[in-house]
């Protein structure tokens, strides 16, 4: 009988974790120099929190030492997430296309097109069909937007018109009433209510196919915009 051949291995994902760890850590380091204080005192904060009952209930020294040591990783897990994608949000708030980088932080049931429309000024358009609906969102200068959110608005319910549609425009903190700064941008969406379900959006989905039929390719602006947040969002993650 012949041999049989020997399965590929599989990837290192450690080590690509490690490196996608590193990268993060870097990147929010761009804005946050005390991240490596902050951490460590987070750590010794989490291991004292963590050991003290444990001291009440076992004398046992490498059950408590076991017991601080998950417990402060579990913090610098939940602080580290947190400051690591208020930084990215930070470096990415002003620049061309930081509104659809940041809405593909919405994963599973939201399917998200960007840049479905945009004028000379390169003021953009970005699609996001989920549960409130269709949410259309702009970024760009907020007077010019209004109207080109209500050409998109008209086009739209011409195919899906018993669908809600939902008009959002990114600003600034400090920007005008009505406006949604980019780090509030993905809760702001996930909070305008469960109108459709998943029969529904695969409908909606298919008309919007569509619509979008007769677009030209419509390239999103060029710039420096980093669109990774997998890093800060995965650390994010693990610490709810």
């Amino acid at each position: 009988m012949a041999k049989s051949e020997k399965a590929p291995k599989p990837p290192k994902q450690k080590k690509k974790r490690f490196g996608q760890m590193r990268e993060t850590y870097q990147l929010t380091k761009r804005s946050d120099p005390k991240i490596g204080l902050i951490l460590l005192m987070w750590l010794v904060i989490g291991a004292a929190v963590g050991a003290v009952p444990m001291l009440l209930l076992s004398a046992w020294w490498p059950f408590v030492v076991l017991s601080a040591l998950l417990a402060g990783v579990l913090a610098v897990t939940i602080v580290f997430g947190r400051r690591a994608q208020r930084a990215v949000f930070a470096q990415m708030e002003g620049q061309p296309g930081a509104a659809a980088a940041a809405l593909t932080m919405l994963r599973r049931g939201w399917k998200t097109d960007p840049a479905v429309a945009f004028n000379r000024q390169q003021d953009v358009v970005h699609r996001v069909v989920g549960p409130p609906g269709i949410v259309l969102v702009g970024e760009g200068n907020q007077n010019r937007l209004r109207a080109l959110l209500a050409n998109e608005r008209k086009k739209h319910e011409r195919v899906v018109s018993e669908t809600p549609i939902h008009e959002v425009i990114v600003g600034p903190k400090d920007g005008p009433e009505g406006t949604v700064p980019l780090p509030k941008l993905v809760k702001h969406v996930r909070k305008l209510g469960r109108n459709i379900k998943g029969p529904q959006m695969t409908e909606v989905l298919g008309r919007l196919r569509a619509l979008d039929a007769n677009r030209s390719n419509i390239p999103l602006p060029k710039g420096p915009v980093p669109t990774n947040l997998r890093g800060a969002r995965q650390q994010n993650m693990r610490g709810r």
